[in-house]
């Protein structure tokens, strides 16, 4: 019987860390310091050092690392935000979190938000920040639209949940806008043991805003100088974590690439539709293929052993729980959601798993 190939398997990755992940674990217990201590402030450190940014706040998730961006560049509620449809909701619930108002941009065949549209949004909109998603760990046409809009004095946050790593012309993903906002969710390219987030950015007093908003809007102990403050702190545990996992990135990065690469090149069903722009900017967080008969194409991948998801099927302007029926033209957003599909990408799958893979997609 075929073994299943699962889309992700975390536990192949901490295996090849235990001792080091639970050594760090200890020093946290042991030490009876678990928020905002030494293991958090070493790892900002360094993860700004390793963004090329001057600064890093840690904070609990990636969900709270966009809405406090926000907060900090005085997105105030009512105010219209730009972003698109195709994420999964993420950078929408911070928008609606605010009392914001997202303003969708359809995205081009990158999956990437479309310059053009935005451009065309922003004429006389008034729109007052842009969320940029670099889908599946592709960057997307960034510099374009900072230099979009820079001169309107609109500020742009990079969503870099799925991008950790990414870079272009020797800058890193989540130093290009305003700031950058990471989520540390266990399945991203660089992951913790449970939920955390961090924002980056290079203006010292965007930053001191952030250090207020994630801890109630304090500016000394028990002092609210700064409205729209919660508790949102990135913990010791996953700090200490994230700092043994941080050395491993590009490695785990660069064999992502190198399996997309080979996805690529040796997948030829002209039924699917693969990417194959895998430089530095992409660093294959997700392999998401694009197909017309979806469903059958899953079914095929099942009786095979592959197992497949899909990011993202409902437009975030279709989600039922906000009227699920908006009357926003977003045609290359809704033509793809239809027909997308993820296959199994991950540094820790095996030969054999590749080539079950490969030829799955190829028999369909």
């Amino acid at each position: 019987m075929t073994s299943r190939v699962p889309l992700n398997d975390l536990v192949r990755q901490n295996r090849q860390l235990h001792e080091e992940l639970a050594a760090a674990a200890r020093r946290v217990v042991e030490r009876g310091w678990y928020v905002l201590g030494s293991e958090c402030s070493e790892f900002e450190r360094e993860f700004a050092r390793y963004c090329g940014s001057g600064d890093c706040i840690g904070v609990a998730n990636g969900t709270d690392a966009i809405e406090l961006a926000l907060r900090a560049a005085d997105v105030a509620p009512g105010d219209l935000v730009a972003t698109v449809a195709n994420a999964g909701f993420y950078s929408s619930a911070a928008i609606h979190a605010i009392g914001a108002v997202p303003v969708y941009i359809d995205v081009d065949e990158t999956h990437g938000i479309s310059v053009a549209s935005l451009r065309q949004a922003l004429a006389g909109r008034g729109v007052r920040a842009v969320v940029v998603t670099h889908l599946y760990g592709r960057i997307a046409d960034i510099e374009e639209i900072v230099a979009l809009c820079e001169p309107l004095g609109i500020p742009v946050l990079e969503d870099c949940a799925q991008a950790h790593g990414a870079s272009r012309g020797g800058r890193k993903a989540g130093s290009f806008g305003t700031a950058g906002c990471f989520s540390f969710y266990p399945t991203k390219n660089l992951g913790a043991l449970g939920d955390g987030g961090a924002i980056t950015t290079d203006d010292a007093t965007f930053a001191a805003r952030l250090r207020e908003l994630r801890q109630y809007g304090w500016d000394g102990k028990y002092r609210v100088a700064r409205s729209g403050g919660r508790n949102s702190r990135l913990d010791e545990m996953q700090a200490a974590m994230l700092r043994i996992k941080l050395p491993h990135l590009d490695r785990w990065n660069e064999e992502r690439r190198g399996l997309a690469r080979r996805y690529a090149r040796e997948m030829q069903n002209p039924r699917v539709r693969c990417p194959n722009d895998f430089g530095s900017d992409n660093v294959a967080h997700l392999f998401v293929v694009c197909c017309e008969d979806r469903d059958g194409f899953r079914k095929h991948l099942e009786s095979r052993g592959v197992s497949s998801d899909i990011h993202y099927p409902i437009p975030d302007h279709r989600q039922p729980g906000y009227g699920g029926g908006a009357e926003v033209s977003l045609p290359e957003t809704e033509r793809l959601s239809a027909q997308i599909v993820t296959i199994p990408c991950f540094a820790e799958l095996a030969e054999d798993e590749i080539r079950q893979v490969i030829q799955a997609v190829n028999s369909w």
